[in-house]
């Protein structure tokens, strides 16, 4: 049994064949849906120069959507702080509060989001790779921000994402909940948890250590759907191997003509181990696992399946059968 809230992330993912505009426009539906379902939150991650991804401004997306829904959590999955002054995103997200009290999270990341590095300068305006420190720097100036210059009523929950001990050292030395992206570099999480307890500072953001862990989810009526559903994502991954960023998203009758080296395979293998893919019985299995090895006070979960109906369905049958196997 899994008695630990359950949210989404959003990675607008761009099907071949279509505009990204089409996928912009089904930001709101699935917004709608995932409320609906009884999900906690939706975040919405930062991304650039991608032929298989949305450039979508996460804090667009996140006031699209709050105006779309009614009670659902929403916001930035993150932002990534080197790219933005910070207090742009403390006015932006600030305001957001104002406008949806008690419903706007600010979660704050590092990394580019982009692999291309003509269009990372371009973010930092000719800047280079941001130093620990500076990063240090950009996330106090954001929380400082937010309370002495921008408070128009309900602050922004702040967040820190993290994938490295250094970043988990940063979210407890600030006090701030800390979101792991498991989905990303699964083989660091319990270094990343271990860190992160034990240096953990009491905040006025958080009193205790507060842990949400996102991984990769993709459920559906059978096993082979579910494989069939994730196959588009595998190629992808499959590209990234061998130093290839710029893939579109396939379709999944593409992604299953396509052959994967013996290499590829194994590594697929290695990553569909750390995935929740398959039936509502093996996804729930795998995420109470995940749940219990992590010791999560909520899990995040991200499912970039090629169809919009398809990604909501797979949110509906986690949820109907987290409900239908609670205890009474």
């Amino acid at each position: 049994m899994l008695d630990i809230p359950l949210s989404a992330l959003e990675v607008a993912m761009v099907q071949t064949g279509t505009r990204a505009v089409d996928t912009l426009r089904d930001t709101a539906a699935f917004a709608q849906g995932v409320e609906r379902l009884g999900y906690h939150r939706i975040w919405y991650a930062e991304h650039h120069h991608s032929p298989a991804i949305g450039a979508f401004p996460p804090v667009v997306l996140t006031a699209h959507a709050a105006a779309s829904t009614s009670a659902i959590r929403l916001g930035s999955g993150g932002v990534l702080a080197p790219n933005h002054a910070p207090i742009t995103l403390a006015e932006q997200f600030g305001t957001l509060a104002a406008l949806h009290p008690d419903r706007i999270d600010l979660g704050i990341g590092r990394g580019p989001g982009t692999f291309d590095e003509a269009i990372a300068r371009a973010l930092r305006r000719g800047a280079g790779p941001t130093t620990d420190a500076e990063y240090e720097g950009d996330v106090a100036a954001i929380l400082s921000f937010l309370v002495d210059e921008v408070a128009l009523g309900p602050l922004p929950e702040p967040w820190l994402l993290a994938s490295s001990t250094a970043g988990a050292a940063l979210a407890a030395g600030l006090g701030l909940p800390i979101a792991v992206a498991h989905h990303i570099r699964p083989d660091n999480t319990q270094a990343v948890l271990e860190c992160y307890r034990a240096a953990f500072t009491p905040s006025r953001w958080c009193e205790r250590p507060r842990v949400l862990v996102c991984v990769e989810t993709v459920c559906a009526e059978t096993e082979g759907e579910a494989a069939w559903r994730i196959g588009p994502m595998d190629v992808i991954k499959a590209g990234l191997l061998k130093g290839l960023s710029e893939i579109p998203f396939p379709t999944p009758a593409d992604a299953a003509a396509h052959h994967f080296t013996a290499q590829e395979r194994q590594a697929l293998a290695g990553f569909r181990a750390q995935q929740a893919v398959g039936t509502p019985e093996t996804v729930m299995r795998r995420l109470t696992q995940l749940a219990g090895e992590t010791g999560a006070d909520e899990l995040m979960l991200t499912t970039p399946v090629y169809d919009l109906g398809d990604r909501i369905r797979s949110y509906e049958l986690i949820k109907k059968y987290s409900e239908a196997t609670a205890a009474p």
